[in-house]
């Protein structure tokens, strides 16, 4: 049973991988189930036995996506300290410069629904840090509000610096999310 399950999650992890090297190359609304199964290297059968169709596929990369950004914000806790928010800034900018998904996504009719996916994860992201005992909380609603509003100021820069195309260096980008950050949403959180 241990080998099936190796192998549905490496057949996932080759579905999703090709899908996101392809988006690279064109839009992902017109990748196909073939260009999927080619640049993968799985058969035709194998992708219908994890998803039903491209659609699906793409909410999928969308769950993924969005659980990577998770990732990276659970190792971020609030802190005064320039270069740990400029080093977790950084990290969420070359993932979105590396992400061509992401992207795309943010530019695409899809786009608003992304975001409103996003949106609910990050609000349940949000009411989770502040359920903690932590002495940082000191408003457990206000603090999420804080949490929210630092949410919606990175979507909304990480947006306008993908669609020119992430000209900026991502250093650059990072230092403006810090330094809204540490002058214009710590201060109120009262850590």
């Amino acid at each position: 049973m241990k080998e099936l399950d190796e192998r549905y999650s490496t057949a996932e992890e080759a579905i999703l991988g090709a899908f996101f090297l392809l988006s690279k190359e064109k839009q992902f609304e017109k990748i196909t189930v073939a260009d999927v199964v080619k640049k993968s290297g799985i058969v035709r059968s194998t992708f219908y036995n994890h998803y039903e169709n491209v659609p699906a596929l793409i909410s999928a990369a969308e769950d993924k996506t969005i659980e990577d950004i998770f990732e990276l914000m659970e190792s971020f806790h609030p802190k005064n300290d320039h270069q740990l928010c400029h080093s977790y800034f950084l990290a969420i900018c070359n993932y979105t410069k590396d992400n061509p998904f992401l992207s795309s996504i943010l530019h695409s009719p899809r786009g608003d629904s992304f975001l409103e996916k996003a949106m609910i994860m990050f609000h349940r992201y949000v009411a989770k840090i502040s359920e903690g005992d932590s002495e940082i909380v000191k408003n457990n609603k206000e603090f999420s509000y804080y949490i929210a509003a630092t949410i919606g100021l990175n979507l909304g820069i990480l947006h306008k610096w993908t669609a020119g195309d992430c000209e900026e260096d991502a250093e650059e980008i990072a230092d403006i999310l810090t330094k809204i950050f540490l002058n214009g949403v710590l201060p109120f959180m009262g850590v």
